[in-house]
């Protein structure tokens, strides 16, 4: 009947029900890198005496929590 290997088809399988999963990855990879760095550059702002703006802080600690959950959340559930 079917000549295609059965760890293949299961493979292929699984890719097609999520298609994008490793572009995914990496783009939470990259947004996580991305908002820790942010994070990082602004309290060195502020060590050296900047003001710091309570919203950007929120916005930057909210940006550091989301992404690295959605990485998590998007992991194998084997």
């Amino acid at each position: 009947m079917s000549k295609i290997d059965p760890k293949l088809k299961k493979k292929l399988l699984k890719e097609s029900q999520a298609p994008f999963k490793g572009l995914r990855r990496i783009l939470w990879i990259a947004f996580s890198g991305s908002a820790f760095l942010g994070l990082l550059i602004m309290l060195s702002r502020f060590a050296s005496g900047s003001e710091l703006q309570p919203n950007n802080l929120f916005i930057q600690l909210g940006a550091c929590v989301i992404f690295p959950s959605l990485l998590i959340f998007d992991r194998n559930k084997d």
